[in-house]
């Protein structure tokens, strides 16, 4: 062993500060939407199911794990049955997980009552899927949750163990996370639990939103510039906070992970096939041109757009319907932060004076949001693109309905009927009732009735901040809502 057993149980006592007494240090007070699920799996965990945060890194994984382990020590849970550990830490990883608890034990013999193993990283540690399905098999005293930043993670699990995970997907902080997190007041707008409700409204009560919601965009321009890492959003220098998203987040994952998670060698050809993404975010995706550009193969190519997703760098929406026909069509790819093309592309507060550029950090944040919203229900998101280069942005399918969004934010005059043919066309041709068209003002917020070959369908046309506002409020609300 390259360390003694008091040197790694060092270690173990740095990262475990109650097993004498302390808490961890500054550890933040508010809690995001994924907290309460967390807390609620620590209270009563479904039988025989480990839990898997799963998310991009510098996300916030660690720090509500620190928060479900603040909350259990409160609940009066013996401190040494708790245990936290990353395998980052390259000793950690060394040893491996039996001779972790082992060592743990050791040191700090058991008490009565559930155990508690809060893992970091932990698809670096050897043989992780089977040590966790046997845990999971055989000592059902032990309550062990995981964190990873790639989604092999979540396959590589459920082929070793299905039905031994409960999965959440932790995104990049929404709208309303990122004013709560920041301390800002937001103006005192009326809460909406689903973007349905505004279908009711009058027109007095759109015009009064409107006016209320004014202070909303210059806060969302910064959200746009800062993005939805924890950590960047709370820098005040926006030059500094997309400097660390650039640094800690985009280039640690480019070229440490993909080299230690996936076996990554070209990490300069990968980054160039990321910056070509950051360069055309919320576009579809032109692999034949963009191998032809890079002068990269397509496998190669293929390969590392897989990559850029498992480790939620980017999403990847596939055009609506189904059959051979739409499996080897172009996919839109939508970067996961609308910060990140901006931090990357070294555009600063450059970003808002670049109609085009700004449209789609505005489309990417949305998209961001409304996948955020839905995804634990299953929702399939796709885009559409029908005859005349006719298009839909992202249709999203919810509970038997197709639900349109339109993002039209690059020009205020544009968002009329006549400018909406595609939106028009789809919701025509699938008997969609409703749609929903993302705007740019602020005041133009309303409800508009279209007509087509006898189908009629109405569109709700709702400024962008106030759009990704109350997407992430109502998951906010609805995670920490109390059951009835």
């Amino acid at each position: 062993m390259i360390a003694s057993k008091s040197e790694l149980f060092g270690v173990l006592r740095q990262y475990n500060p109650w097993w004498s007494g302390g808490r961890f240090p500054d550890l933040p007070t508010w809690r995001r939407a994924a907290f309460r699920e967390i807390s609620a799996w620590a209270e009563n965990p479904p039988a025989g199911r480990a839990l898997l945060l799963s998310g991009a890194r510098q996300v916030g994984k660690t720090t509500l794990y620190l928060q479900a382990i603040d909350e259990l020590l409160a609940r009066g849970i013996a401190p040494t049955n708790i245990l936290y550990a990353t395998f980052d830490h390259p000793l950690l990883k060394l040893i491996g997980l039996d001779a972790l608890l082992k060592l743990w034990r050791e040191f700090e013999p058991a008490r009565e009552g559930p155990e508690y193993l809060f893992l970091d990283e932990i698809q670096v540690a050897k043989d992780w899927q089977t040590w966790i399905k046997h845990q999971v098999d055989f000592d059902k005293r032990r309550r062990i949750a995981v964190t990873g930043s790639a989604t092999p993670l979540v396959t590589d699990g459920q082929e070793s163990g299905v039905g031994r995970w409960q999965t959440i997907r932790l995104e990049t902080l929404s709208f309303y996370e990122y004013l709560q997190i920041r301390q800002i007041t937001a103006p005192p707008l009326p809460s909406v639990g689903s973007l349905l409700e505004l279908f009711e409204w009058s027109p007095t009560q759109f015009a009064r939103c409107s006016e209320e919601a004014r202070p909303l965009v210059g806060l969302f321009h910064e959200y746009l510039l800062r993005g939805g890492f924890p950590q960047s959003a709370l820098v005040e220098s926006i030059p500094l906070a997309q400097k660390l998203l650039r640094e800690d987040i985009v280039d640690k994952v480019l070229k440490r992970d993909m080299t230690a998670l996936f076996g990554v060698r070209r990490v300069l050809e990968l980054e160039q096939v990321f910056l070509y993404l950051c360069l055309h975010d919320g576009g579809m995706l032109n692999l034949q041109e963009l191998c032809s550009n890079l002068e990269l193969k397509r496998p190669t190519v293929s390969n590392f757009i897989d990559l850029l997703e498992s480790t939620h760098l980017i999403y990847r929406l596939m055009p609506f319907g189904y059959g051979k026909q739409v499996l080897r069509a172009r996919p839109k790819i939508y970067l996961a932060d609308p910060a990140i093309a901006p931090g990357v592309l070294l555009k600063g507060k450059a970003l808002l004076e670049d109609p085009s550029a700004l449209a789609k950090a505005v489309e990417t944040a949305f998209f961001k949001h409304v996948f955020t919203r839905y995804y634990a229900t299953s929702v399939r998101f796709s885009y559409w693109h029908g005859k005349q280069d006719r298009e839909v942005d992202i249709i999203a399918e919810i509970g038997g309905r197709l639900v349109p969004f339109e993002v039209k934010h690059r020009s205020p005059e544009h968002t009329g009927i006549s400018d909406l043919k595609g939106m028009v066309a789809f919701c025509a041709e699938n008997h969609v009732e409703r749609g929903y068209v993302i705007t740019r003002e602020v005041t133009d917020f309303q409800c508009i009735d279209v007509e087509r070959d006898g189908a009629k369908a109405r569109f709700l046309k709702i400024p962008a901040p106030l759009a990704c506002y109350w997407l992430g409020r109502s998951e906010f609300e609805s995670a920490n809502r109390e059951e009835p």
